[in-house]
């Protein structure tokens, strides 16, 4: 059954750059447009900028760095340096490393606000109005109703590829089999004893199994990590056959993941030391998802490039974290494979792979542009970019590059790269190999 449903609405916004969501690729897409003179909107779904450290609690950003040089140049070295800076005593021991949730809300708000950026909280994209190969209009639903927003060049930074997937864009999905990599629903905790901790927290897993402690046998446990004396983040518990475009999927992972949360809470306060005080003081609003929609760009980056640590003649820049596949299964078989990929798919100190402009150019339409974990790649390189430092290199890129085309009066796909190579390194990013 269904219905024929249309009605008139408002244009309430019309800017040159529209960017969808206000994670950390959004933020930085957002404020890098801004700085360079350009009218720009952000439609973010949630009450703060932040994506999955604050909606998501995602206790950790992943390394800034490959052990010899600072990769997230730019906006990423401007939240690393205001957290180090800003955050209360009582964490500046184990941040910007990790999280302090309601510090990095504000260096967002300050960030976004300062540059003059427009947006809205409390707003998702609903659809698109698509003319040819370009997009005309974003519609955007909120509790002001329904409108839309016309833009010259639209950023997509949900994650999910939702701009890019409405306007018709290809995508890959999961695995071969169409299996997605497993969910967590993060928490934070509070009475931690830190000095008495001992890792690894997988250690009295098999115990633990054995007595019947969870209702599933997951021998993945990320952990439990500081963020200040006596309070942590959590990244426990594999939530699997979610799909993150899915609301009843969502919906489901969600009461799972709170059940899990209890789990690991008997596991932590029973069976490990330095844990028998703690307690959950709040689970993320939304679940952890790492894998959804990969848009079709381009160009698309694969285990290869990760390999040969490949460098390109337009990148704008260099990335260096592991490949981190979670399996979509809690087997044991699929827990030693993840092992096994994990450790033997990293770097050393000091190297690092190219991200290149044209993986972030979504494949037949001509004026929009993804950041963030949708961008084109394979399901080996997408474990590695979708962490939160890589998210801002990409995100001020694609600001960027939107910027110099309306600025040049060139398309996305005609852009004077070295013009865009020449402003990203004078905006502070780390691109060692073009030399302008």
């Amino acid at each position: 059954m269904s219905i024929s449903y249309a009605k008139q609405l408002d244009i309430l916004y019309d800017v040159d750059v529209f960017v969808a969501g206000g994670g950390p690729s959004g933020v930085a897409a957002a404020v890098m447009a801004a700085r360079q003179g350009k009218k720009v909107f952000i439609a973010e779904a949630f009450g703060a900028f932040g994506g999955a450290a604050v909606t998501m609690l995602v206790p950790l950003f992943m390394p800034f760095s490959n052990g010899v040089d600072f990769l997230s140049g730019g906006i990423g070295r401007e939240v690393y340096n205001y957290i180090a800076e800003n955050c209360h005593e009582s964490f500046k021991e184990y941040c910007p490393d990790c999280i302090p949730v309601e510090t990095l809300k504000i260096c967002y708000d300050k960030m976004v606000t300062e540059a003059g950026v427009q947006f809205e909280f409390f707003t998702d994209v609903i659809d698109v109005v698509t003319k040819e190969n370009s997009i005309e209009y974003v519609i955007c639903s909120s509790k002001s109703g329904v409108y839309a927003v016309k833009a010259k060049i639209f950023i997509d930074c949900t994650g999910d590829g939702d701009i890019s997937a409405m306007a018709g864009a290809q995508y890959e999905k999961g695995d071969e089999n169409g299996k997605l990599m497993a969910a967590t629903l993060c928490g934070l905790w509070e009475g931690m004893e830190w000095d008495r901790v001992i890792r690894y927290d997988d250690r009295e897993l098999e115990r633990a199994f054995a007595d019947k402690v969870f209702t599933s046998e997951d021998r993945h446990l990320s952990g439990m990590f500081p963020i200040s004396h006596s309070i942590g983040g959590s990244n426990t518990g594999h939530i699997y056959n979610v799909d993150g475009t899915n609301a009843a999927s969502l919906t489901q992972a969600m009461l799972k993941g709170r059940m899990l949360l209890l789990e690991y809470r008997k596991y932590y306060k029973e069976y490990l030391t330095g844990y028998e005080k703690m307690e959950l003081v709040i689970s993320g609003s939304c679940i952890g998802v790492r894998e959804t929609r990969r848009i079709v760009g381009e160009y698309k980056m694969t285990l290869d490039d990760f390999m040969k640590r490949a460098s390109f003649e337009d990148e704008i820049g260099r990335f260096s974290y592991p490949v981190d596949i979670h399996s979509s299964n809690g087997s044991k078989e699929a827990f030693e494979k993840f092992s096994g990929e994990y450790y033997n798919l990293r770097y050393q100190a000091g190297e690092s792979y190219g991200i290149p402009y044209r993986a972030l150019v979504v494949k037949g339409l001509d004026n929009l542009l993804m950041a963030g974990r949708c961008v084109s790649s394979d399901r080996y390189m997408q474990s590695s970019i979708r962490v939160m430092p890589a998210c801002y290199i990409m995100g001020q890129a694609a600001g960027m590059a939107a910027a110099v085309a309306l600025s040049t009066n060139q398309t996305i796909r005609s852009l004077d790269i070295s013009l865009l190579q020449k402003n990203l390194k004078k905006a502070g990013a780390f691109l060692p190999n073009c030399k302008l």
